[in-house]
């Protein structure tokens, strides 16, 4: 461990901030310096890498597969999850037959992702496929029986849902008989599969596959596999090219990052890979996609998370419900810039139609978290049911509460929740709408869907309090996790390069955060297209200079102190990370928080 590199106890508050300029406890990550120490010996690696992968839960048996993450050691037999046999056999005939296949696919990223993956397998194959997404607003999530029969009636004699079905036992009936349906999706499941041909989703009450982190694409990359395994078996790729399933890394890498799966065990390596097919750009919409988002370097986790996700999600919430899934399967570079254009416009208008309902909501949060409830609900006439969940993660940021917020249109509130670690929300909506109270809903631990009358606004609100009760003894902000303080001077390229070795980041394995102590901020401007975003240039009290830049700093006490204190001696909190410009590589601390020294 570097000496310009110091930890302290579970426990105390780094650099003594209690309250920092969000309002939050800056504290030690608890990690196992032996571990760590074992780790780094083993593997020739810097005390520090071998510290941070220790406090990750990561064991010194499994740390070289954790650093190096290959498909090869941990891709399982596709057959261990129930009823991929059923569905590869199925889909191996519909190739074999050249039948019509139809893909139903949700509206997010994650749908958008899977339902691409499918029509390039089945098109590669030559297989006449076709897609269908519903409009959020007029249809809802999920297959819905009008559709499913237009399907039928195009001629469609095999549907496959992607992302959704799990819970469609009523809608898909309207397939019997006219064409054979099969589920690939990773939703929770309340009780037993719909009665269809097939239902693949390591989240069904009896897989035991313990793939229960794979999101839609993941699922639907393992079908591949199992569809190619079949049409080997069958002869089908004698005399001709098996088409490189590998190549579709790209989407389930952007799936699994946009739908906030954990970064561990097999996702970790379909993300690592994907992100180098990534790099390559040779899907013409996922090119397009990293251009109009202005990344230029090799993409990361964090360019799928802020970059593209926001664009292919835009596309579900406020605009053409296909046209995520439109782009991403698109194979001219023209046709796939004016459509990544349009999602860029599309997100734009996303944006503004959010940061008026955020205010409104943030707001009411406010009221309603002084009162001291452990919920927080939020309704709204006329709030656009497309950005409700994204105000309701805001408002849950926020306030570290459960919190739900709801559009209402014709006595209806309609709406989206998200929640905190321990808290499962999810099985609280259940519980609610199994009561009653709910004309719909449903969801996993951590985010909902729901829908009720807004006569029952109170009856649901005490509802949901009562059954998520715990919350009430949550602080009302989230500690900060730090790994480790340093100066200035020992920030730097070096020590960005060993923290990137971690990478990718996202859930179940945080990118690490260090606090920065006694930086002097010499210069801070803003920059971006509306001024949202704060740029730095800091210097050591011991000497050292670094880059820093702070995003959604529109306004705020954060903002306030790093735009207002220059020259007077400041904690930064963020996470370093080594940056290329012109062929230059620099660290650069991506600052979340900030306190006086």
């Amino acid at each position: 461990m570097t000496d310009a590199l110091a930890t302290g106890a579970p426990g105390e508050a780094v650099l003594g901030v209690s309250r920092s300029a969000t309002g939050r406890r800056w504290v030690w990550r608890e990690g196992d310096e032996r571990t760590g120490l074992a780790i780094a010996q083993r593997l020739e690696l810097p005390e520090i890498v071998g510290r941070l992968l220790a406090a990750r839960g990561i064991g010194v048996e499994a740390a070289a597969d954790f650093l190096e993450p290959r498909l090869r050691a941990l891709l399982p037999d596709p057959s261990c999850m129930r009823d991929m046999d059923a569905a590869a056999a199925r889909l191996a005939q519909a190739v074999l037959s050249g039948e019509r296949v139809a893909i139903f696919a949700d509206y997010d990223a994650d749908g958008a992702c899977a339902g691409a993956l499918m029509l390039r397998v089945l098109r590669d194959l030559g297989v006449p496929a076709t897609h269908y997404v519903p409009d959020r607003i007029r249809e809802g999530y999920g297959p819905n029986a009008p559709a499913i029969a237009a399907l039928c009636d195009a001629g469609a004699r095999l549907i496959v849902c992607v992302d959704c079905g799990i819970a469609a036992h009523q809608a898909l009936e309207a397939a019997r008989g006219r064409a054979d349906v099969v589920v690939l999706d990773h939703h929770k499941a309340e009780g037993p599969a719909p009665a269809i041909l097939a239902t693949v989703n390591p989240n069904r009450l009896d897989c035991d596959s313990g793939l229960r982190g794979l999101c839609a694409a993941g699922v639907c990359f393992m079908a591949a596999v199992a569809l190619h395994r079949a049409l080997r078996k069958a002869g089908f790729f004698e005399g001709r090219a098996e088409p490189p399933l590998l190549e579709l890394l790209d989407l389930v890498a952007t799936a699994t990052v946009c739908d906030v799966m954990p970064l561990t065990g097999l996702n970790r390596a379909l993300v690592a890979q994907g992100l180098r097919v990534m790099a390559r750009r040779g899907r013409p919409g996922i090119a397009a996609l990293l251009e109009v988002a202005g990344v230029k370097d090799a993409p990361t986790a964090y360019s799928l998370g802020f970059g593209i996700g926001p664009r292919l999600n835009a596309s579900g919430r406020i605009g053409e419900s296909d046209l995520a899934l439109r782009l991403l399967a698109e194979e001219d570079a023209l046709e796939a810039r004016a459509k990544a254009e349009s999602l860029d416009a599309t997100n734009r208008r996303r944006q503004e139609v959010e940061a008026g309902v955020l205010a409104s909501a943030l707001a009411m949060a406010e009221m309603q978290a002084s009162e001291g409830r452990p919920v927080l609900l939020i309704t709204g006439e006329g709030w656009h049911p497309g950005v409700v969940g994204i105000v309701a993660g805001r408002v849950k940021e926020r306030f570290n509460r459960p919190s739900l917020v709801a559009g209402v249109a014709e006595g209806l509130a309609k709406g989206s929740g998200r929640s905190v670690p321990g808290l499962d929300l999810g099985a609280a909506i259940i519980a609610a709408r199994q009561a009653g109270l709910l004309e719909t809903g449903g969801g996993h631990a951590m985010a909902a869907g729901f829908s009720f009358r807004a006569e029952r606004l109170d009856a649901v609100r005490a509802f949901l309090e009562e059954r998520l009760a715990q919350a009430a003894e949550l602080p009302d902000s989230v500690a900060l996790v730090v790994e480790g303080t340093i100066s200035v001077a020992a920030a730097g390229t070096a020590l960005a390069e060993q923290v990137a070795r971690l990478a990718p980041f996202g859930t179940g394995n945080e990118e690490p955060l260090f606090a920065v102590r006694r930086a002097r901020v010499v210069r801070a401007d803003r920059v971006g297209k509306e001024g949202g975003t704060i740029r730095l240039f800091l210097e050591g009290e011991g000497g050292g200079r670094l880059k820093a830049v702070c995003f959604r700093a529109k306004e705020g006490p954060l903002a306030d102190l790093l735009l207002k204190s220059r020259g007077v001696p400041l904690h930064l909190c963020g996470a370093l990370r080594a940056e290329s410009w012109n062929g230059e590589v620099s660290a650069c601390l991506h600052v979340q928080d900030a306190a006086p020294a």
